[in-house]
C-alpha cells in the first residue's frame, strides 16, 4: 500500500526532479518506509512505500525491468500474485523480488494493457513504456485506490492524492463551482469532479493512455446483472460462503501483522468469523463506539469477538475528539467530502494502527445483497404502483434523505411516479441539498455559475448502462455500485486508513465475488421485505443469530445531538460568520433558517456538517 505520483511533459521539456520529490513528500503518510524517484528526460515517476509484502529493499519502487525500458509505480495489493507468478515463471520470466509489484511489471511485458484482466485486487499504478513512448495508468475495478490527474496539453501530472498535484507550480487552486454544486447534493464530488478546476479523477475500472500528446481513457471491466443462475437457496448459500472464504483467505496474506474492523454488524462479523476460521492463532479485532447509546454498537461487536475468541480492542469517540481532529480530517480528505462516518473510521484506523498494519473490513455487503433501507422503500413503492392514491399520505411522511422534496411533489401530484430512469436514482442517494428546492437559497453569483444544472446529470451515465439488468432493484444496486460505493465509501476507507499509514482490505468487494453475487436473482437478495435474505441464510452458522436479526444501523455518529450541545457554539460561529457567508454560496437567511430548524427539530445535523466541511475545505485549500 503506497502513494504514487508522476509528471510527463508532452513538449519534451525535462522534468524537474525537485518537483517529483515535493510531490512524493506530500504523500509520506501513505508510505513511510521508503521514497523513490525515477526520471527519464521528460518523464518522471515517484513513489512512497508502505511495506506489506516482501519487506526487503528489493520491493522498493519505482521498479524497472532489466533493460530499463519499462518502469512501474504501484499502489495496492494483488491477491492472486503468487499464482500469476508461477505461470509467468513457467513461461520463462525471472523474478528478483517476492513482491506483487514485480508480477505486474512482468505481466505487462507479456500482455501490455491486457494485463489488467488477470489482476485480482485493489490497485492504482502507472507504467512508462519507453519503446512505445506511452504512459499507461490504471485503477482497480471497484475504485478502492484513488488516482487524480491534471493535463493542460503540455504538462500531465498524476497522483494518489490532490495534495501532490497542488505542490506543482503549474496547477492552480481555482474552485470549480459545479463540483461544489454536486457536493452540496451528494456530500462528495462525483467523478470526474474534484473541487478544483483542471484536476480530474480517473474513474474506477478504467485505464488511461497518454501517447504522442493524445490522452484517452478506456473502461476495461463492468459488473453485469444480465446473466442469472438457477440454484436452490441451499446451493446459493454454499456458493456464497465458499467464495467469500476464499476471498478472506487471500487477504490474510501479509508479511506484517493484520486484524479485522468489527462493527458488530452482519458484514464485518462474517469477515471476522471467516478470518478466525482461516487463522492458526486468535485474530485481532477492533471496534469503535459512542457514549450516546443509540449509536453504540460495542456490545454487539463484543459478542462476535467472544464467539471467535479474538484479541479484541475498543475505543469510545467523544465530541472533544472531533474538535481536535476536524481540521486534520478535512485536510486529509482534500476534496469537499461530508460523510460524517469518516470521523469514527479515522479513529478506528488510528487505534488499529497501534497494533497492526493491515485490517480487513466488511465494506460491500449492502451493495452485493441489497442491504440499504432505500431498496426496501423502492420495492414497496413499485409493488403498489397501482395504488397511488393510498400512498400519498405515506409519501408526505418520508424523511427527506430517502425522498427529496421535488420528487415528493411530483409523486403527490401523480407525475412520473415510477419512471424507472428516475425513481431508483433518487432513492439511491442521500441528498443533502436538493438542487431545485435549494437553488433559491444560493447566492446570486453562485446560482449564475451553476445555472440550472441538475446533479442527476453527473450520475446518469452510470444509471443508464445497459448492463444494469432488468430488475428495478438491480438498477438501484448498479447505480450505487458505480457512484456511492467508489465515490463515498471507498474514499472514506482509503483516506482514513492511509492517513495512519495502514492498509484496509475488503473481501466482499473482490471482483470475482461481485460477479458471483450479480448472478443471484434479485428476489433472493430482497425477499418478502427481508434485506440481504440469501446472505443472512448463508452465514447463519457463522455468526450469532442476534446479530443476523438486528436491524441495520449503519456507521453513524450522534451528530444531531452534538450540534445541540457540545458543538453548538463552534458550528454556529463557522456557519453564521462573515468568512463563510462572504463566499456567496448561500444567502444569510437560508443558513439562519437551517440552523434554527435544527435547534427546533434536531433533524438537520447532516446538512450542517455538509456546510461546515465545505467551509473548512476552503480554509485548508483555497484561502
Amino acid at each position: 500500500m503506497c502513494g504514487i505520483c508522476g509528471i510527463l511533459h508532452t513538449n519534451h521539456q525535462p522534468v524537474d526532479e525537485s518537483q517529483l520529490h515535493r510531490m512524493a513528500e506530500s504523500l509520506a503518510h501513505r508510505g513511510p518506509n521508503h521514497q523513490g524517484v525515477w526520471r527519464d528526460g521528460y518523464v518522471g515517476l515517484a513513489h512512497r512505500r508502505l511495506s506489506i509484502i516482501d519487506l526487503s529493499d528489493s520491493g522498493n519502487q519505482p521498479m524497472s525491468n532489466e533493460s530499463g525500458d519499462i518502469c512501474l509505480i504501484f499502489n495496492g495489493e494483488i491477491y492472486n500474485f503468487q499464482s500469476i507468478r508461477a505461470e509467468l515463471e513457467q513461461r520463462g520470466h525471472r523474478f528478483h523480488s517476492n513482491t506483487d509489484t514485480e508480477v505486474i511489471l512482468r505481466l505487462y511485458e507479456e500482455k501490455g494493457v491486457d494485463c489488467l484482466q488477470d489482476l485480482r485486487g485493489m490497485f492504482a499504478f502507472a507504467i512508462w513504456d519507453r519503446p512505445r513512448q506511452r504512459l499507461f495508468i490504471a485503477r482497480d475495478r471497484v475504485g478502492k485506490k484513488p488516482l487524480k490527474y491534471y493535463y493542460d496539453g503540455q504538462r500531465f501530472a498524476f497522483a494518489s492524492e490532490l495534495k501532490a498535484l497542488l505542490t506543482l507550480p503549474f496547477v492552480s487552486r481555482e474552485v470549480d463551482p459545479l463540483s461544489i454544486h454536486h457536493y452540496l447534493n451528494y456530500g462528495y464530488c462525483p467523478t470526474p469532479y474534484t473541487g478544483f478546476r483542471g484536476i480530474q479523477k480517473l474513474p474506477a475500472a478504467h485505464y488511461l493512455l497518454l501517447e504522442n500528446g493524445s490522452l484517452s481513457t478506456h473502461r476495461y471491466w463492468q459488473l453485469s446483472y444480465a446473466e442469472k443462475e438457477e440454484r436452490s437457496e441451499e446451493e446459493w448459500s454454499r456458493a456464497i460462503v465458499e467464495k467469500l472464504d476464499e476471498c478472506v483467505r487471500l487477504r490474510l496474506i501479509s508479511d506484517v501483522p493484520l486484524g479485522v474492523f468489527l462493527s458488530g454488524g452482519l458484514d464485518s462479523s462474517a469477515i471476522a468469523a471467516l478470518a478466525a476460521r482461516n487463522s492458526s492463532k486468535p485474530i485481532n479485532t477492533f471496534s469503535i463506539g459512542f457514549s450516546v447509546e443509540e449509536y453504540n454498537e460495542l456490545p454487539q461487536a463484543r459478542k462476535s469477538a467472544e464467539m471467535y475468541n479474538t484479541n479484541h480492542h475498543e475505543f469510545i469517540v467523544e465530541p472533544d475528539n472531533l474538535l481536535d481532529t476536524f481540521q486534520f480530517l478535512v485536510r486529509q480528505y482534500e476534496e469537499p467530502y461530508s460523510d460524517s462516518s469518516a470521523l469514527p473510521t479515522y479513529f478506528l484506523s488510528k487505534m488499529t494502527k497501534q497494533h497492526v498494519t493491515v485490517a480487513l473490513n466488511g465494506d460491500g455487503g449492502d451493495e452485493n445483497f441489497a442491504g440499504y433501507e432505500r431498496y426496501s422503500v423502492l420495492d414497496q413503492f413499485l409493488a403498489r404502483r397501482k395504488q397511488l392514491g393510498m400512498l400519498k399520505p405515506f409519501i408526505k411522511c418520508l424523511p427527506e434523505f430517502l425522498f427529496p422534496a421535488n420528487i415528493k411533489r411530483k409523486i403527490q401530484a401523480g407525475k412520473s411516479l415510477f419512471d424507472p430512469n428516475v425513481l431508483p436514482f433518487y432513492l439511491t442517494f442521500m441528498t443533502c441539498f436538493d438542487s431545485k428546492r435549494f437553488l433559491g437559497y444560493y447566492g446570486d453569483e453562485f446560482r449564475r455559475q451553476v445555472g440550472l444544472v441538475d446533479p442527476v446529470q453527473a450520475m446518469q451515465p452510470f444509471f443508464d448502462c445497459p448492463q444494469s439488468g432488468r430488475d428495478i432493484i438491480e438498477k438501484a444496486l448498479y447505480c450505487d455500485f458505480n457512484t456511492y460505493l467508489p465515490e463515498n465509501l471507498m474514499v472514506k476507507i482509503d483516506i482514513a486508513t492511509m492517513s495512519q499509514s495502514m492498509e484496509g482490505r475488503s473481501p466482499l468487494l473482490d471482483h470475482e465475488f461481485l460477479e458471483l453475487t450479480a448472478k443471484i436473482p434479485a428476489e433472493l437478495k430482497l425477499h418478502n421485505g427481508i434485506k440481504k435474505y440469501i446472505f443472512k441464510k448463508a452465514i447463519r452458522d457463522l455468526i450469532p443469530n442476534e446479530i443476523i436479526d438486528l436491524p441495520k444501523r449503519g456507521f453513524g455518529i450522534p451528530i444531531h445531538e452534538w450540534f445541540l450541545g457540545e458543538l453548538s457554539g463552534w458550528a454556529k460561529d463557522y456557519l453564521l460568520g462573515e468568512r463563510f457567508l462572504k463566499r456567496g454560496y448561500f444567502k444569510r437567511e437560508a443558513v439562519e433558517s437551517l440552523w434554527n430548524e435544527h435547534q427546533r427539530h434536531k433533524n438537520k445535523g447532516f446538512y450542517l456538517w455538509n456546510l461546515l466541511t465545505l467551509e473548512e475545505w476552503h480554509r485548508q485549500y483555497i484561502d
